[in-house]
C-alpha cells in the first residue's frame, strides 16, 4: 500500500510540473508576442498563436506523461487507457486535419 501511495505522490508531483511550467512557458511565449506586436506584427501574432497552441497542447503532454508513468510502473491496465485516450486525440486531430 505504501508503495502505490509513494506512486501516486509522484505521479502527481510530475504532472503538477508540467503543467505548472508548461503554463509558464505558454504564457511568457504570449507575453513575448504582445511585446512585440506593435514593432512586428506578423512576429507577434504567430508568437502569440504559439503561445495559445502550447496551452492546446498541455493536456496532450499530460496524458503522454500519464502513459509514459504507467508502462514505467508496469500498471498496464491504465498504461491501456492512457493509450486509447491518446489513440482517440490523434484520430479526431487526423480527421479534423482532412476536412479542413
Amino acid at each position: 500500500m505504501k508503495a502505490e501511495a509513494a506512486l501516486s505522490l509522484e505521479l502527481e508531483q510530475l504532472l503538477g510540473k508540467l503543467l505548472r511550467y508548461g503554463t509558464f512557458v505558454a504564457s511568457a511565449v504570449i507575453a513575448l508576442g504582445m511585446a512585440i506586436f506593435p514593432i512586428a506584427r506578423a512576429a507577434g501574432t504567430r508568437a502569440a498563436t504559439a503561445g495559445i497552441v502550447l496551452f492546446i497542447l498541455l493536456p496532450v503532454l499530460r496524458i503522454g506523461a500519464m502513459l509514459v508513468f504507467f508502462l514505467r510502473t508496469r500498471d498496464y491496465r491504465f498504461g491501456a487507457i492512457a493509450a486509447l485516450v491518446m489513440l482517440i486525440i490523434f484520430t479526431s486531430f487526423l480527421v479534423g486535419a482532412a476536412e479542413s
